[in-house]
């Protein structure tokens, strides 16, 4: 057990978030770190990740949610921006009471929380006590109101069932004593370590950094998922994973297969998620691996390739083993994702229906043999070890225990949380 830092004796510290693989897997790092460092650290999140939480040696608790689960079709979430956050804003209502209940009598000292866990703020309101968000994904910048959510929100907030979504969260909040309106509560945090490198940020020179830090990948060590060897006579290694939320059709992976499988020498592992069923890609020849799962960061460290959809952990990952990418982002951030990598000039982006064989293969044999390409890889990920990863993290949430302890008010720009 690595003790914590001095001067900080072990601590109640709360973690809340959903049952999202995309928003849970950044986080354990931080929360085996912290129990590492002799806190008892508590995490409510639904049944389907209490497995992998339970693992870092935090205390579950488990709390149900509303929320389309990971075995579920993407479709569950609807289609449009409204149907999205009506799910999270009902998923939050409706988890209140169950997390007031679980924490009777249990008041930690501080709360962390994924940036779609609504009900952590809340509670840490009513209890008095700090709140860091762990963002897995892009934060608002200045100017980022104007510039973007303006946009995305303008329908929404001209039809009656948006005004009607913001009435209600408007209603919880003030129910709960919240003053805050929603856009800065949903948006803008007290205070928040960044799980993404400052490499994937947009206008990261405009990012408030007494309020964010970017601490970067807090990846761990992936030894229990598996290895993964490159196969003998495999020259190049490209790996397709668009993730297990939202993945693409069976034709994009038959267009895969096209791509590269009569290359000379390339070798294809294809992750096509737990929906695609392997008999619709049809007879692949000996140099293609169909799996539902693969050890992804195993597989990166020996690719030469990367087909993602560009959400944050992958593209982190890929950025992390300095491997070229071709992005065909699926939703949500990936989009803006996927823009950044190609900016950065480490990755081609092709919209599904772009990534026809022959544009996938055209995008792979400019990608993989291009010293500029390789060059910035490799000063990305140089940049990405100088961040801190999960050890900075713990850090600065012992640094905000500290500040909260000496009755400072926590997030302020001059406390101890401030960007090093």
């Amino acid at each position: 057990m690595t003790a914590s830092a001095p001067g900080v004796p072990p601590a109640h510290i709360a973690m809340f978030s959903i049952a999202a693989h995309g928003h849970v897997n950044p986080s354990l790092e931080v929360i085996r770190e912290l129990v590492a460092r002799g806190h008892r650290v508590t995490y409510a999140v639904p049944p389907a990740l209490t497995d992998k939480v339970a693992g870092t040696g935090a205390e579950v608790r488990t709390w149900h949610s509303t929320l389309p689960g990971p075995d579920d079709a993407p479709a569950a979430w609807g289609s449009t921006l409204l149907d999205h956050v009506e799910l999270f804003l009902a998923d939050a209502v409706q988890a209140l009471p169950q997390l007031t209940d679980a924490y009777a009598g249990d008041t930690p000292e501080l709360v962390l929380h994924d940036i779609t866990a609504y009900p952590a703020r809340v509670l840490a309101h009513r209890w008095g006590v700090p709140a860091i968000s762990l963002s897995p994904n892009l934060v608002a910048w200045e100017g980022y109101e104007e510039e973007v959510a303006a946009h995305v929100w303008a329908e929404a907030r001209g039809s009656e069932r948006g005004r009607a979504y913001f009435d209600r969260f408007h209603a919880w909040l003030t129910e709960h004593g919240v003053t805050l309106h929603h856009d800065d509560f949903v948006g803008r945090p007290d205070r928040s370590l960044v799980l993404i490198p400052k490499a994937l940020q947009p206008h990261a020179d405009r990012v408030d950094e007494s309020v964010y830090t970017f601490v970067g990948a807090c990846q761990g060590d992936r030894s229990a998922e598996g290895g993964w060897e490159r196969p003998a006579g495999a020259e190049k290694v490209v790996l397709v994973s668009l993730g297990s939320a939202f993945t693409a059709p069976p034709e994009f992976y038959r267009a895969c297969v096209r791509a590269f499988a009569g290359l000379p020498g390339w070798h294809l592992v294809l992750r096509t998620g737990p929906r695609i069923d392997p008999a619709e890609l049809g007879a692949v020849p000996a140099n293609v691996e169909v799996r539902p799962w693969v050890p992804q960061l195993a597989v990166l460290r020996e690719a030469d390739l990367f087909v993602t959809h560009a959400g944050a952990g992958g593209s982190q990952e890929g950025l992390a083993t300095a491997t070229p990418m071709i992005a065909v982002p699926q939703a949500v951030d990936q989009f803006g994702n996927a823009d950044q990598l190609e900016a950065l000039g480490v990755a081609r982006r092709l919209s599904t229906e772009e990534a026809t064989a022959e544009a996938l293969r055209d995008a792979a044999l400019a990608l993989v043999d291009d010293p500029g390409v390789a060059r910035r890889l490799a000063d990305v990920r140089d940049g990405m070890a100088r961040e801190g990863g999960t050890r900075r993290a713990a850090d600065l949430i012992e640094a905000e225990l500290v500040a909260a302890r000496s009755g400072r008010r926590p997030g302020t720009r001059t406390g101890p949380l401030a960007p090093r």
